[in-house]
């Protein structure tokens, strides 16, 4: 499968590294697709891994994931062009995270929008899939949690793209997904990051996740 990654930070390095490993052909873009950074992880990725403009590799994916920050979102699917995402598949992998009042985020939208959604009436036509925003890079590829990874929190408007995404969790070692809906359950999915991020500061590590349980 063609991957297409939005963003060279350490979310999608470590997103492209999860693709290529698995043989699958990723181009992650960049405003700065030759630096020394993404140079270094092409060469540690493989010959499955390239680099690019945000354009190109909006292009060249069958599955795209945008993976920037929440603040950058809207200006880097312009710089890929809208046309190159057509009727693809998106994983959202943002958050819009405030932090112009201190080291304790707040949203700069939410409650009645998410970025999510944002996204998806910039997109009309791709089929947005809220995913991997409620876990640490860290651990979005063979996550490793005490007890057993959780299901992935995941929120779309089309099943079939989530059933996509569902087989991608499980090809990187999540047990599943727990669906909350449609794409507006992105504004809960996204609420809860400044709780993990308040969580984290607590207990001084980034490797948490929240888990739904039942009796």
């Amino acid at each position: 499968m063609k991957i297409g990654i939005l963003g060279s930070g350490e979310v999608g390095r470590a997103l492209g590294s999860g693709f290529a490993g698995r043989g699958h052909e990723v181009k992650i873009g960049s405003r700065s697709p030759k630096s020394a950074e993404l140079v270094a992880w092409r060469q540690k990725a493989g010959g499955k891994a390239s680099t690019g403009t945000f354009a190109e590799a909006a292009k060249h994916g069958e599955v795209l994931l945008l993976a920037v920050q929440g603040t950058a979102a809207e200006d880097v699917i312009k710089l890929a062009r809208p046309e190159n995402f057509g009727i693809k598949v998106l994983i959202d992998v943002t958050n819009p995270l405030d932090f112009s009042g201190g080291p304790a985020p707040g949203l700069f939208v939410g409650s009645k929008d998410s970025l999510g959604e944002r996204i998806q009436r910039l997109l009309p036509n791709a089929k947005v899939v809220k995913c991997f925003n409620t876990v640490s890079n860290t651990q979005m590829v063979d996550p490793k949690y005490a007890g057993g990874a959780p299901e992935m929190l995941i929120a779309g408007n089309d099943a079939a793209a989530k059933k996509k995404v569902v087989g991608i969790l499980k090809e990187f070692g999540w047990p599943g997904a727990l669906d909350v809906g449609g794409i507006e359950g992105a504004r809960w999915l996204e609420a809860i990051v400044p709780l993990w991020v308040l969580v984290g500061a607590k207990i001084g590590r980034w490797d948490h996740a929240f888990k739904v349980v039942h009796g």
